[in-house]
């Protein structure tokens, strides 16, 4: 077992920019008949209200993932019915509809995603059989993700969080009799495979993170039993296991979450039927999430990030 602070992973000099902002958008997922969505919607992060409609994906798909350098906002991934490679992107100051960006190097669905503010990664996810691939951009430039390593073990349905060097990757499962807590991590500066990092506090799978300059949360899911309200959280430049941080205000699953660098935000998901709630924490202090609005749709597997 890894004894938390039991290694300082030093930020890489090499490291990217900011991959997040004060916008925060969620794109994507499914609404009740399971019927995909192209919707895009936008929140202003420090000041709580209802999402408004910011535009459409290229492709309406859901169990897809993104990430954001915090200009760019990046969709990879997901299913129409059949896995899709597609990564699009809007500009996230500016209203309108996502542009075509490049292809993933493998389609599939239920993959997650984060940035150090340069690349974008996706990892995990199933292309017909689950898989522990990390594939990556250059969020600045378009054109088509490259290899980039392998997760410590194939996952379906994980999360991501990062800092401005370290991108880790935490939960799914690799049947679904088989959910983990597992948290493994990547300097993502340097194309490599993922290294263990610790435990999440609770085994669990179609969970959502996000994350602070330091801290990362890992938020919702569903334990192979029960959708959970659980919020745990990590010091990413410090190895070990996640301590436990507050609730939910619901007890939800495949939802999807953003921050502006100081306020985490969780919104949409499946209760199992879909929801629009939107909740939020300061991400420094422990505690319960608050009640922050609703998204323009109740979807679940949408797909967020933030930006300016």
């Amino acid at each position: 077992m890894l004894v938390s602070g039991a290694l300082s992973l030093t930020p890489s000099a090499a490291g990217g920019g900011v991959w997040y902002g004060g916008r925060g958008v969620f794109g994507g997922g499914h609404i009740s008949g399971g019927a995909k969505v192209t919707t895009i919607d936008y929140i202003t992060i420090a000041t709580t209200g209802n999402a408004i409609d910011f535009g459409d994906l290229t492709v309406g798909r859901s169990t897809l993932a993104s990430c954001s350098d915090g200009t760019k906002g990046v969709w990879g991934g997901g299913t129409t019915g059949s896995n899709q490679n597609t990564i699009d992107y809007i500009t996230i100051a500016t209203l309108g509809n996502a542009i075509d960006f490049g292809d993933l190097t493998v389609a599939r669905r239920g993959l997650t995603a984060c940035s150090d503010g340069t690349k974008g990664v996706w990892g995990g996810g199933y292309d017909g059989s689950v898989a522990n691939y990390i594939d990556y951009i250059t969020i600045s430039t378009t054109g088509n993700a490259i290899d980039f390593g392998d997760l410590t073990a194939a996952r379906f349905v994980p999360a991501a969080c990062s800092d401005s060097t370290t991108g880790v990757f935490g939960g799914g499962w690799t049947t679904p009799d088989n959910t983990m807590n597992t948290l493994d991590y990547i300097t993502i500066s340097t194309t490599s495979n993922a290294t263990d990092f610790g435990d999440l506090t609770v085994s669990r799978y179609s969970l959502s993170a996000c994350s602070d300059a330091t801290r990362g949360l890992f938020s919702g899911g569903y334990n192979g039993s029960a959708r959970e309200n659980t919020i745990d959280y990590i010091t990413i430049a410090t190895t070990g296991n996640a301590i436990d941080f507050g609730d939910l205000t619901i007890s939800v699953d495949l939802l999807a979450s953003c921050s502006d660098g100081t306020t985490g935000i969780f919104g949409g998901g499946g209760l199992p039927s879909q929801t629009n709630v939107i909740s939020y924490v300061t991400i420094q202090t422990t505690g319960n999430a608050i009640d922050f609005g609703d998204l323009t749709q109740s979807r679940e597997s949408p797909a967020a990030c933030s930006g300016d």
